[in-house]
């Protein structure tokens, strides 16, 4: 039987699915650009692109070379193609406007370019997130610059959102609304092979991913439930859990999707004006998509992450993912 790759899987899905033209060719210009960023990333010292760039994103937070090599070769990969009105990235303050020379198309791609870039130096797992919306038709202009409001969009609007992740293999998880695929990057061939269909997360589970280093600043549900956990098998769930914790959304979520666990980044009260750290429609709000396509729940201890209404392009946000029943346990606590 014949191997499926990447193309093909879209080409499929156009014409079993309706996935439209421009939507599929945008992915395989996104999967490019993440096939050229694991190449950099591999070269590690050899290629001179560890270390700081010295300088901050509009976050306040320090840039690595790579965060800002992975943000302009995402940009220039997906800029001339004819398919997008505009991008925005988790490095830049405002959206990236299409060039006049070159087509706009009616999609927005936002991206983390290189989510955990910090473990870059320690040779641990970092990856690509990104998420494509529809681009509302009175933001449509060939001639005009596009307002950021149009991407001020809730997580249900996502008509694709995926990950690549750059370990020892390179991997890429996407989805079109139709469940989640993996897909494995066969150097020889130069192409992504699906190697993981219809990816699945087990309703419930006995891992958990939590940075216990802010233990001393969260709020009362968090520190009831992750005492809970530690409890195991004494304490009220009756049952042992390991922790798990990477430093890196995309290798936590990858371990989620592969067998099942539960990632929490919640809100502290280090900064109590902030209603999170990670970031709603870079981050949060494309992994909420891939989780629930493959079962899983995700919520900011109160709502559905996808249901939230974007106010601002880097909007934070608390995060509560993965398999179903404990998310369902922790939102709960929150409610009480």
């Amino acid at each position: 039987m014949s191997r499926v790759i990447l193309s093909r899987y879209l080409i499929e899905q156009a014409r079993s699915n309706n996935t439209p033209d421009d939507l599929c060719f945008l992915i395989e210009a996104v999967a490019r650009a993440c096939k050229e960023i694991s190449q950099v990333v591999s070269k590690g010292a050899l290629g001179g692109i560890l270390g700081s760039m010295g300088t901050e994103n509009v976050q306040g937070e320090e840039q690595k070379k790579l965060d800002v090599i992975s943000n302009e070769i995402l940009l220039k990969a997906n800029e001339w193609g004819g398919h997008l009105a505009a991008m925005a990235s988790e490095e830049m303050g405002h959206a990236y406007q299409i060039p006049r020379k070159y087509p706009k198309g009616a999609n927005l791609l936002v991206f983390d370019p290189l989510d955990g870039s910090f473990n870059i130096d320690i040779t641990a797992t970092v990856g690509t997130i990104f998420s494509v919306l529809h681009c509302p038709n009175e933001y449509l202009s060939q001639n005009e610059v596009l307002n950021e409001k149009a991407f001020l969009q809730p997580g249900t609007e996502q008509v694709a959102a995926g990950y690549a992740i750059y370990g020892p293999q390179t991997m890429l998880i996407l989805t079109v609304g139709d469940g989640v695929q993996g897909f494995t990057l066969d150097r020889e061939i130069g192409s992504f092979v699906l190697t993981h269909e219809d990816m699945n997360i087990p309703a419930s589970t006995q891992e958990f991913a939590i940075n216990m280093s802010n233990q001393r600043y969260w709020e009362e549900p968090v520190i009831r439930y992750v005492g809970e956990l530690i409890a195991g098998q004494d304490g009220p769930l009756e049952k042992n859990f390991n922790m798990r914790w990477v430093a890196a959304m995309v290798a936590d979520v990858h371990r989620i999707l592969i067998r099942g666990g539960l990632f929490m980044y919640p809100r502290d009260r280090r900064e109590p004006s902030k209603p999170g750290k990670l970031r709603l429609m870079y981050e949060a709000s494309p992994m909420s998509f891939l989780v629930e396509q493959a079962g899983g729940a995700s919520t900011n201890g109160y709502q559905r992450i996808l249901d939230i209404q974007p106010k601002g392009l880097h909007q934070r946000v608390a995060v509560f993912l993965g398999s179903k029943e404990e998310v369902e346990r922790i939102t709960a606590y929150h409610k009480q």
